[in-house]
């Protein structure tokens, strides 16, 4: 196996950890959650964040690296694919919507033992999860194409 090969495994493997689990959880884990009770459901998002956003503070970095990584094994910005730029300002967005994500309303809600406060955290949250969502489902579609 050649080293970019190997960069490529991981950064894909990074890449289907984050988008999947950001699929993962807004489309099967947040609607089953309606089955429990709210302090429940509180206590489970508590857990669930707190797990998967340590996966993506490891996933992240190692995606905008292997990235760089491999556009500089193969290529320069200038004779990249435009699929290569795409995936790169998409990724580069991704990361700052989890940056807000984690240092806007996750804070928030990690913060606050006021329900409101934490309901009003939740539906920040989930907006941005979608947002991101969306830009990895694209970035797919992009890395499909090339």
């Amino acid at each position: 196996m050649t080293i970019y090969a190997g960069v490529k495994a991981l950064h894909l493997l990074c890449a289907v950890l984050w988008v999947g689990g950001m699929f993962f959880a807004y489309a099967v884990l947040r609607p089953s959650m309606l089955a429990i009770e709210p302090p429940q459901r509180m206590l489970l998002h508590t857990r669930v964040f707190k797990r998967f956003f340590l996966v993506i503070w490891h996933a992240m970095p190692v995606i905008l690296i292997s990235g760089f990584a491999m556009l500089g094994l193969r290529w320069d910005m200038a004779t990249a694919p435009w699929q290569i730029n795409a995936m790169m300002g998409l990724g580069l967005l991704m990361s700052a919507v989890f940056l807000a994500i984690f240092f806007g309303p996750y804070r928030q809600f990690r913060r606050t033992t006021d329900r409101n406060r934490m309901a009003s955290s939740l539906d920040s949250i989930r907006k941005l999860i979608g947002l991101n969502l969306i830009l990895g489902l694209v970035t797919v579609i992009v890395a499909g194409l090339l």
